[in-house]
């Protein structure tokens, strides 16, 4: 563990564990620290092989919190997830058995290939913080948090996340296809034997503890914002709903959303106070997977990060 009086070290000590195991995507990094440190869930999508599961596993290794990994296909159950009730023939009694979404950090892999009726077993757990089975709460460690990958919705045997269920994941981190020379880098470390299957070879070891996060969490929190970037969020949430090309624009839940991810960017970058590029920094991540298109704008080739540049254009930020 860090034992630093900044807690931003401890980020930073993170940082640089993951970038022992995944090269070339700061962005993705940047954006589940900030999930993080906002305790709130990360949808990280990108086309298979780009690294979406090594990096969350390098993120866990890299924190000291119990983590639980499921991977989500087409047979999976919701009990599967949330756990179940199982008769003890000794007792005559039924006895509740904890699933894997009893943990700290949960990676949900590939969550858009089992149906929605299992979907929706982490709707309760992601807002709650809490499972119900047979009638009766039961509450789920803390801190919890859910990074789930996805494939692209057009990729063959996947199933669309609901709109509810989006709305709870505070961000929605995309991956790319790597640069040429990034991708000779990792072919050059493959060469050299790493193994994405053993992290621990890779030297990557736990740097940040729960209580740590949890300092850093309530640093963010105290990060200052004026009226002026208060309502100036609240107008970029209505011009979404506005626009032309949408039919579902980012709901309030969205804008408290990017109030919270413009805190922690605003701490990340080592200021006290929120700036309108901190907001613009992260009105993408935060609102991209909270719109819904028309679907003549899909025909017409629209996608939803060109209807957020638009908006961003569009509503003028405070001085």
């Amino acid at each position: 563990m860090t034992d630093n009086a900044d807690p931003r070290a401890t980020l930073v000590a993170i940082r640089a564990e993951v970038a022992k195991a995944v090269v070339g995507q700061d962005a993705a990094v940047t954006g589940l620290l900030v999930g993080l440190l906002c305790r709130g869930h990360v949808l990280v999508e990108g086309v298979p092989g780009v690294a979406k599961t090594l990096l969350v596993r390098a993120l866990a290794a890299a924190i000291d919190l119990r983590t639980t990994r499921i991977q989500f296909t087409a047979d999976l159950m919701p009990g599967d997830v949330t756990g179940s009730l199982i008769y003890d023939a000794q007792t005559a009694r039924f006895s509740f058995r904890e699933g894997p979404v009893f943990t700290n950090l949960l990676l949900a892999d590939e969550i858009n290939r089992t149906p929605p009726k299992t979907q929706s077993a982490l709707l309760e757990a992601m807002q709650e913080r809490q499972v119900s089975v047979d009638g009766a709460p039961r509450a789920l460690p803390d801190p919890f948090c859910v990074i789930a990958t996805q494939n692209p919705i057009e990729y063959e045997g996947t199933y669309p996340l609901p709109e509810a269920q989006l709305d709870r994941f505070l961000l929605k981190v995309t991956m790319p296809l790597p640069e040429r020379d990034t991708e000779v880098q990792v072919l050059a470390a493959h060469a050299a034997g790493f193994d994405p299957q053993d992290l621990a070879s890779a030297g990557i070891h736990a740097v940040a503890s729960a209580k740590e996060l949890a300092e850093a969490s309530a640093a963010v929190r105290r990060v200052r914002v004026a009226d002026e970037i208060l309502g100036y969020i609240v107008e970029l949430a209505r011009a979404t709903r506005a626009a032309p090309s949408t039919a579902l624009g980012a709901s309030p839940r969205g804008a408290t959303a990017l109030l919270a991810t413009s805190r922690a960017w605003a701490w990340l970058s080592g200021r006290d106070f929120v700036t309108p590029d901190d907001v613009q920094a992260l009105a993408r991540p935060t609102f991209r997977h909270r719109i819904q298109l028309r679907p003549e704008a899909e025909l017409e080739g629209v996608v939803v990060d060109r209807v957020l540049d638009t908006v961003l254009a569009s509503v003028p930020a405070p001085r």
